[in-house]
């Protein structure tokens, strides 16, 4: 079966790769100039901790999101497995206390154990949640082993190819565009992240940390070379490329709460982009005739491809079957 797949980002690629493994022919259409020139997957934390999402996300989230892990090894490699920690500070127990009640899969932590899992955090903070069994990756490495990986599989993608999903010659179509799919699916909505990469010499972190705060709970990952992202905004927005003085001065006052050395840290980069959401901020499948569009990961896009990638491909090459989060429209 000959397979387009419009969009470059985590999520067509992801599904590019499902479908090759398949035996389907794969072309994907990227508007862009290279990967990630155009995918708001570039400014991704890259976290995948099903079970710390649980906090805030619906049940599908956690329980689709525990295969990710295991696929971007097997197909991207560069999982580092070393369980995510989250803090609070003293005053803001109450906030730790209700992430754990609506999560699972971790451990209480005090003081010497997060000075254990984390030296450089000993002495700054007494309680903590250990959730061993999460990873996280570097996205931006990740997204380019799977272009990779397509190319290798005997894909093609078309850079600088921007397409009307409806208009392309083959026997099914997957549009994965994000937001620029609002024209055919006017329920999406942005949802604006903001991030900052920054660059420390006088810090180590081996793990993603996730700070607990009443007004802007943070995470910072860490990446090679003593660069560290730091992200937390969802602000409900579709622009997509400003980022604002107050978002910058929060991000950078809770790096700052979780160890003073940030203060002296050299901002690397600014990235700003907005993500695709449906109103119950879960992903869709929506079969509209021969195509199908794979959107509304919200901010799962790494922790909720390799699940959709799977189902999409069902819904490809038997279109008896019905994935969980397929829709059906009028062609």
């Amino acid at each position: 079966m000959d397979v387009a797949v419009a969009g470059a980002g985590v999520v067509g690629l992801a599904c590019a790769v499902a479908l090759l493994a398949r035996g389907a022919r794969v072309t994907v259409h990227e508007r862009g100039a290279h990967v990630g020139a155009e995918a708001c997957s570039w400014y991704a934390g890259g976290m995948l901790a099903p079970w710390c999402e649980g906090e805030s996300a619906e049940e599908p989230v956690v329980r689709l999101g525990q295969e990710a892990a295991a696929w971007w090894e097997r197909h991207a490699g560069g999982v580092v497995r070393r369980g995510t920690l989250v803090v609070a500070p003293s005053r803001d127990r109450a906030e730790l206390r209700r992430f754990g009640e609506r999560t699972s899969h971790f451990e209480d932590v005090d003081g010497a154990a997060i000075a254990g899992l984390e030296p450089d955090l000993a002495g700054r903070f007494s309680r903590g949640l250990f959730f061993a069994e999460e990873a996280h990756l570097d996205p931006r490495r990740a997204i380019a082993a799977l272009a990779e990986r397509v190319l290798a599989q005997g894909g093609t993608i078309r850079f600088g190819s921007e397409v009307e999903p409806a208009a392309l010659d083959a026997g099914v179509v997957l549009d994965c565009r994000g937001l620029a799919a609002r024209d055919v699916l006017p329920e999406l909505r942005g949802v604006k992240g903001e991030m900052l990469i920054l660059k420390s010499d006088e810090i180590a972190l081996s793990r993603p940390i996730r700070l607990l705060h009443p007004r802007i709970p943070l995470y910072i990952v860490p990446r090679a070379g003593g660069h560290f992202m730091v992200g937390a905004t969802m602000i409900e927005s579709g622009a997509r490329r400003r980022i604002s003085a107050r978002s910058m001065l929060e991000l950078l006052g809770a790096a700052y709460a979780l160890h003073p050395a940030f203060a002296e840290a050299e901002i690397v980069e600014i990235g700003t982009d907005a993500r695709p959401a449906f109103p119950d901020n879960l992903p869709r499948l929506t079969r509209r005739g021969r195509v199908i569009h794979v959107n509304g990961l919200y901010r799962h896009g790494f922790l909720l491809s390799p699940a959709m990638a799977r189902m999409a491909a069902d819904a490809v090459l038997d279109p008896h079957l019905r994935p969980e989060m397929l829709h059906d429209l009028a062609a």
